[in-house]
């Protein structure tokens, strides 16, 4: 029986954190859940968004760089990340996207389900997905997002791969997914029991593009597991497939382990606990930079590298 519970989360590399943040809490009504650097180079923020508590599962994370170069989606990527939204919502976006001017496709139904492709200000594919199932709420009051309206998690990821097998013997022998569907050359995995924020999707494209990484792409995607053991298990079950794992990261938020699979896209899996108010309120959750305890001492030097980024109307 597979431990994974789902997607934990999906961090992309993007240009101006300023943009980034307008854009995720100011357009898709997403909260700021933690305002930190990236551990492995601290001149660059890492910026999570989510629901109103941070839960796994509705997590989006960006590495800001405002001097790279625009990257390119393509085979051995996550290339879609797919959002839920309450069935019935999707009017409500249509003219949102309006208003705001932001980049979007004709929308679309499929198995019964509406679906809205649209795109980040750096060009970061991303879909709106109707759903009766949402098993998390925005309930944010800064969401600006009216009820019943709003983004609840990440419904679905989608990788582009030139072959199937390789990325399916991961998916099913190493994170235990089961092969859901297929229709037009598009593969649909679930982690056990399948539902929100369950599913991954696989195009197969043999001749397509190869994939640049830069900005509005994915850099890596998480899945959850409930725990430290569950963790340990999925990490010896990887190695025992002969893939080269990181040893266990403290993420302060979370724990991970990292591993490419046999296509190139980087997976994550990260522990749920012990989440995002270890180090504030749930209530002033993103209010304030939080580093972790080895780069305290090189705070001041840390500020005053990183870029000024307005937070809810201050300046930090």
């Amino acid at each position: 029986m597979s431990d994974i519970l789902g997607i934990h989360h999906m961090s992309a590399i993007c240009g101006p954190a300023q943009e980034n943040l307008d854009f995720y809490t100011g357009v898709l009504g997403l909260r700021l859940v933690k305002f930190t650097v990236d551990f492995d180079d601290p001149s660059a923020y890492h910026l999570y968004y989510g629901d109103a508590q941070g839960n796994p599962g509705t997590l989006l994370t960006f590495f800001p760089f405002p001097d790279g170069h625009p990257g390119r989606a393509g085979a051995g990527q996550a290339t879609v990340t797919r959002l839920t939204i309450p069935d019935g919502a999707l009017s409500y976006w249509l003219d949102r996207f309006k208003t705001l001017d932001v980049d979007y496709d004709r929308p679309n139904s499929r198995d019964g389900k509406d679906h809205l492709r649209f795109r980040a200000p750096d060009g970061l594919s991303l879909e709106l997905v109707g759903a009766r199932d949402s098993r998390f709420r925005t309930t944010s009051d800064q969401s600006g997002i009216p009820p019943g309206k709003g983004i609840v998690g990440i419904e679905s990821i989608a990788l582009s791969e030139r072959r199937l097998e390789p990325t399916q013997a991961v998916l099913e022998d190493v994170l235990g997914f089961r092969l859901a569907g297929e229709r037009n050359g598009k593969f649909r995995f679930e982690a056990a029991g399948g539902g929100p924020g369950r599913a991954i999707e696989i195009s197969v494209e043999p001749e397509g593009p190869a994939a640049r990484q830069g900005h509005g792409t994915v850099h890596h995607i998480a899945f959850r597991v409930p725990n430290d053991a569950a963790q340990a298990r999925h990490r010896q079950a990887a190695l025992e497939r002969g893939l080269d794992v990181s040893p266990v990261m403290d993420r302060k938020y979370f724990r991970s382990i990292y591993f490419r699979e046999p296509g190139g896209v980087l997976f994550e899996i990260a522990t749920d606990a012990p989440g995002f108010s270890v180090d504030e309120p749930a209530a002033s959750l993103g209010s304030s930079l939080k580093l972790p305890a080895e780069l305290e001492p090189l705070r001041f030097k840390i500020e005053r590298s990183l870029p000024p980024l307005r937070l809810r109307g201050t300046r930090a």
